[in-house]
């Protein structure tokens, strides 16, 4: 059991550096500057630790996250995701994730994700037309008569340019 702890924590402490470095990089290209970090509230104790999150947006000094704006805390968390997924990528649902952010933060949002396709796979649920335009392919449900949805697909790469305006 010790051996199995001490390989544990020799696991997460590497994986934690590298989420770590990712969130404070992905911090400072999604907010324009500014600082980012995590760290374990306990770390003596690695495995039972809490993780606490510290930032400061350009030109603010802030001690809780609760005095973040609903769009910086959106930020911060879409932040920490790609940090993750960049050290254990994987398939990943988003459920308008960005709703709070303004336009040209979805745009950067939108940008993140294309540039991280590569690696994993998204499914985006939203309403905001800065990610719909970064979308390979749309899906919509509609419902044309009570109680009978349809599903509509949108392949982008194969739309003409003449139809989005």
């Amino acid at each position: 059991i010790a051996e199995l702890c001490s390989e544990m924590q020799e696991l997460f402490t590497a994986s934690f550096k590298q989420i770590n470095a990712n969130f404070q990089q992905f911090f400072k290209e999604l907010f324009g500057g500014g600082h980012a970090r995590l760290y374990l509230s306990d770390e003596a104790n690695v495995l039972e630790s809490g993780i606490e999150i510290e930032v400061s947006p350009p030109g603010k000094v802030i001690k809780n996250l609760s005095a973040l704006s609903g769009g910086e805390q959106a930020l911060v968390a879409i932040s920490i995701y790609f940090a993750i997924l960049r050290v254990n990528p994987r398939r990943l649902l988003l459920d308008e994730i960005e709703a709070a952010l303004d336009d040209v933060n979805v745009a950067r949002y939108a940008q993140y994700l294309r540039r991280m396709t590569d690696r994993t796979q998204f499914i985006v649920i939203t309403h905001r037309r800065g990610t719909m335009e970064a979308a390979d392919v749309l899906y919509g449900v509609t419902m044309q008569e009570g109680g009978v949805s349809k599903i509509l697909r949108l392949d982008l790469d194969n739309v003409s340019a003449d139809l989005i305006t």
